[in-house]
Parts: C-alpha cells; structure tokens; sequence
C-alpha cells in the first residue's frame, strides 16, 4: 500500500507542475484504458497459491451525470500465477463504481471512488466466482479538453470463503465525448477568420492616455463594485443631506470590512445649467462624500479619492424629470481584490477576464473556462442580474478589423456563457470597443497586451 501511495503522491506532484485544460463536464462520455498492477492478499491461509503482484489491463466506460458525479462500468483481466506449479489461469472482474470529482472546473481533478461487483478466477477443475467491493482514490490531469492521463489506486474486498483484501493500482488515458463543452464549439469558430496584421511599429509619439473611468479594472483579478447613491443636494449646494446617510453609510461600511479596498467617489450631474459649473459642484459634491467617509467611518483619505464629471456621463435621457432626477448622482466605485461570491450584492460588477487569443481568432481556449465561470456563477448567485460583454484590442490593424475582431470575441463569449453555463441568452449582450477604449501605451508589447481585453459588465436589480 506504502507504494500506491507514493506512486499517486509523485503523479500528482507532476500533474499540478503542468500546463492543463479544463476539467470534467456532464453530459460527456468517457472511455479510459488502464494498464496497472493487482496485489493478491498475502495471507497464504487467505488466498493460497496465487503470486502476490500481477500485472492487470482493463476498460472504464464512463458518464457523467454531473460535473462533479461519473458512473462507470469496469472491465479487467489480471494473469494470475499459481505459485506452487508456475500455472497461469485468468482473472476476470467486472464491476460498477461512482466517482466523485473533487475539483471537476480545473485541469487537476482528483476524485474518490466507490463501487461493487464480481470476479472469476479460473482454477484448474473449478471456477472461483466472488463478489467484490472496491473504495480508493485517484486523480485526472487534462492535456487537452477531451484527453486526460489519469492515475488511479483501489482497495479490493473480495467475499469469499474468507473475507480477502486485495489492492489495484492502475494508469492510463481518459478520453472524454460530448458534454456541455461540446456545444460551444458549433458557435466558437470564426467563419472567416479576420486578418490580425503582423505587428507593426507603433507611431512613435502616441496621444495622451486618458484618464482610464474608474469604473473599469485594470488589474487582473480584480473587480469592481459600482453603488449609485441617488442622494439629492440642495441647489448650488455640496453638503450632504442627512436623509442621505444611510445610504453613504452602505460604502463606509463595506469599506471598513474590507480594509484593502479602494474607492473613486464620483459626482455627477444633469444638464441644466453651465456645463463648467456643472463639472465644479459635481467635483465639490464628490468631495463632500469623501470627507463625510473619512470623518465618520475612520475611512484613511489614501483609501479614497473624489472625481466630477459634471454633466458628460449622463445615464438617462436629460428631456424629462425623472432622467435629470437619475444623471444627479454619486457613485462609488470600489476596486476589490477578492471572491464576488462573497460580497453583498452592489448596483453594478465589471470584472476583466484574462482571456488570450490568438492572432487573428475569436474562438476561447478550453483552459479559460474557469474565467468564464467566474462570471457565471454571479449570474447564477443572483439571477436579476444582466450583462454587457466588452471586446476591447490594441492598435495593431486597421480600425475596422479591430472592430469586428473585438465584436467577434465578445460574441463568442457571451455564446460560452450561454452554452456551457446556461445563463439565458436575453441576460447577455456583446459590444466590441476596437482599439478606442485604451488602458495603456499601445508602444510596448505589455502595453498592449492589457489593451486586449475583455470586459463584463453586470448590471444588478436591487430590492431597496
């Protein structure tokens, strides 16, 4: 047993060192040819005559009932020895086990199984026909979406007129059919694949970066938690009412439980008036919630920083009262660094997801599945909630390819989301941006890289 164990250890240690895919996924079908050991109990007043290491061969067929249960039907032969007249004689199993993956979503996906069946070992003038049952331990590592090496070791009982104890260790490939992941790929393919340029030099002097709006991350592995405050300020006026409070309070609080956060306060405002007053009261109204965190809450001023932009970010139509009443606003956008599905729910989520293509393509890469995932199981956490997939390049092309080029992977990964996650298709839009919503220098290759991006954008319903 000492050796199963240290064998699975070594294959494991190996298998998180190496480059993978993404893991299991239900609906698939698995055929996995194993080659391995089996070990006769070595109690000789147990199991008399058989040598006690054999080498063994076998089939699993398998089905995935979810991502994390498979069911299996295992077939095996051993050629048994009898030691005593150096006779070989066949040993025949077939059984039925449950494996429970896990971690299915990753490329590592170790798994416990359980299961039972029967054996046949022919002895020379009689058959030996026993029930078995089995429970052990093993581990998947995917090379690619479809093939996995996998690694497996059993405790085998066998019932017979004795209660025997036996073991099987076993490796071999896994080769994965249908599933979820197998619908996305009808959709991912670009038909006519856009022509990415080979890179060129970038012009010398690049106009200035603008300021990149604080509701955007630009970080990965961050994201960001955006609250509206629709608190009303007396006209001409920056201080903050007091029946607006509670709803400051909602920052100041998230912001002393989560003391890495960060925090751009915004002020905004409608379109009535001069539009360089407008940009000074909303900055002066931004700061007024900027010392009302810092002096109430204990929020440190480094934490935190206030921006107007007046009248230019309008997001109602300014014609009527009810869209003036929503432009005059305060926003917070938080930049977190930690799980969403942790976080009470915000008025509005943009995470950037570390998608890399390659040149030229729009179809997603298998190993970026848990990327994905991170968006849809915030969708799935709150099921009110929309969303805006952003396709963002650098400028190497032409304008137009870039456009179309960033629609494209935008689409396509609102179709993963659909496909391999089930969130429903009226929840989701795509927008490509092209090369026109830089966060960096296009003059240099990690510059540009942050450049190719993709955004989501999740809108949520909130129950005041």
């Amino acid at each position: 047993m000492k050796k199963i164990t240290s064998m699975l250890v070594v294959m494991a240690v190996l298998a998180m060192a190496s480059i993978g895919y993404a893991g299991e996924r239900a609906g698939a079908f698995s055929i996995s040819p194993f080659v391995g050991g089996y070990i006769y109990d070595d109690d000789p007043r147990d199991q008399p005559g058989l040598r006690e290491n054999r080498p063994f061969v076998g089939l699993r067929l398998g089905y995935n009932l979810t991502d994390y249960f498979v069911a299996e039907l295992v077939g095996n032969w051993v050629r048994a020895e009898i030691k005593a007249i150096d006779h070989d004689v066949n040993h025949f199993g077939m059984r039925l086990d449950l494996l429970y993956n896990i971690m299915p979503h990753s490329m590592f996906v170790p798994y416990l199984a359980v299961g039972g069946g029967a054996e046949t070992i022919d002895y020379p003038g009689e058959n030996s026909e026993d029930a078995t049952f089995n429970a052990g331990l093993g581990f998947k590592l995917f090379m690619t979406d479809n093939v996995a090496f996998r690694a497996d070791g059993r405790h085998i009982t066998v019932f017979s007129h004795k209660t025997l104890s036996n073991w099987e260790y076993s490796a071999g490939l896994s080769f994965l059919f249908g599933g979820r992941q197998e619908a996305a790929a009808t959709v991912t393919p670009v038909t006519e694949p856009v022509p990415e340029p080979v890179a060129q030099e970038p012009v010398a002097q690049e106009p200035v970066l603008e300021p990149v709006p604080a509701a955007e991350p630009t970080t990965p592995g961050t994201y960001k938690y955006c609250v509206t405050l629709q608190g009303e300020f007396d006209v001409d006026q920056a201080v903050i009412r007091p029946e607006n409070f509670d709803q400051i309070a909602v920052v100041g609080n998230f912001m002393t439980k989560y003391p890495t956060t960060t925090a751009v306060i915004e002020g905004h405002t409608d379109n009535v008036g001069n539009p360089s007053y407008n940009m000074d009261l909303s900055q002066r109204r931004a700061e007024s919630v900027v010392n009302h965190l810092v002096s109430k809450f204990g929020i440190d001023r480094s934490r935190l920083s206030a921006k107007g932009y007046g009248l230019t970010r309008p997001i109602a139509d300014n014609s009527t009262d009810a869209g003036r009443q929503k432009n005059r606003r305060i926003e917070a956008i938080i930049d977190c660094a930690f799980d969403v599905q942790q976080v009470q729910q915000p008025d509005r989520l943009c995470m950037s997801l570390v998608l890399d293509f390659d040149s030229g393509k729009a179809d997603i890469k298998p190993q970026y599945r848990n990327e994905i995932s991170k968006v849809a199981d915030y969708m799935k956490q709150y099921p009110s909630t929309t969303a805006l997939i952003e396709g963002h390049t650098d400028n190497t092309g032409s304008p137009e390819a870039n456009m179309k080029l960033s629609q494209k992977r935008a689409e396509n990964v609102v179709n993963y989301l659909v496909d391999n996650f089930g969130i429903d298709r009226s929840r989701l839009a795509a927008k490509g941006y092209g090369s026109t919503m830089r966060i960096a220098y296009n003059n240099t290759p990690e510059g540009r890289q942050k450049n190719r991006r993709i955004n989501a954008v999740i809108d949520c319903v909130i129950n005041r």
